[in-house]
């Protein structure tokens, strides 16, 4: 019997049938759309990182691992990773309590405060560095207070963190906020009608709802800060082995003409960075995964 036979007014296929018809979309077709991107990426991408490996290649083995384990160097690196940690973590936290307010209340002025979340996006980074500077130094409006406890943000390790939470906040922000306006609330109604408390509603329904944006807020404000320069070295002070970041150190050897010595110091922070981006890509997709099992194991929704 034939797969595909006439009605009035058309043509009908049978149940079973493989189409023979291709899909036809907006953009050009697999083959040069895949092409495209493949050139994209590698003129934008893959060039730049082959650059640092080919300039890197020219020096030894010994001098390689003698620029980049330096004293000066190692200490940079402390600096840029752990305060980009720090940072990251801090807009993790409040990240997510400005998008649940944004979501969730309605107050006047809110749009004001939601167009507010976008300023680092818009503001250079140069002007950001010495407005807080301006803001945290010794004779600021908020440094004066803080230097009466003790305190001193400016030109310390502390004014870097200030720093990269500033221009790291919207990441966190933007991301979770979509995933917290398309959650159901049906949800957390029904947790409430079993019993559950507020705490419990929020570990239980909200949380594992929004940890895989969590995640990648958390990735991309961390990716930012370990590359941020310019609202970074007018608070930082740009002390060596004291408040010196790594992009600085890179510009200074640049400047140099140490053309190998800092792409050697580049490769190394772009290899931690794959590294723990890696991490973090491995924690979404393992949640992904648990969940998935999770909603098909019997008696998990009970």
């Amino acid at each position: 019997m034939s797969a595909v036979f006439t009605l009035a007014g058309g043509t009908a296929r049978a149940p079973g049938a493989r189409r023979a018809v291709r899909s036809v979309g907006i953009l050009p077709g697999f083959g040069l759309s895949m092409g495209y991107t493949l050139v994209y990426l590698s003129l934008i991408v893959l060039l730049p990182l082959s650059s640092l490996l080919f300039w890197s290649s020219t020096l030894t083995l010994e001098r390689f691992v003698a620029i980049v384990t330096a004293p000066r160097v190692l200490a940079s690196y402390q600096l840029t990773f752990g305060a980009s940690l720090v940072a990251a973590a801090v807009n993790l936290v409040f990240g997510l309590t400005v998008a649940w307010v944004l979501v969730r209340y309605e107050f006047w002025g809110k749009k004001i405060v939601d167009a507010l979340v976008d300023l680092p996006f818009a503001l250079p980074t140069a002007v950001a560095g010495i407005a807080l500077t301006a803001l945290y130094s010794a004779n600021g409006w908020i440094g004066t207070w803080l230097e009466k406890i003790g305190l001193k943000v400016a030109f310390t390790p502390l004014g870097v963190v200030v720093a990269l939470i500033f221009i790291g906040l919207p990441f966190v922000v933007r991301t979770v906020q979509p995933v917290l306006e398309e959650a159901e609330r049906e949800l957390e109604e029904a947790a409430a009608s079993l019993g559950a408390d507020r705490w419990q509603t929020f570990w239980r329904v909200i949380f594992p709802t929004v940890l895989p944006a969590l995640l990648t807020g958390f990735a991309l404000a961390f990716a930012r800060a370990v590359g941020e320069y310019g609202s970074v070295i007018f608070i930082a002070g740009n002390m060596p082995m004291i408040s010196e970041i790594t992009p600085l150190l890179i510009i200074t050897k640049l400047e140099q003409y140490d053309y190998a010595g800092a792409t050697a110091i580049a490769t190394v922070m772009l290899g931690l960075s794959f590294v723990l981006l890696l991490v973090i890509n491995a924690l979404q997709a393992w949640h992904a995964r648990r969940n998935g099992a999770d909603g098909f194991r019997p008696g998990a929704a009970r």
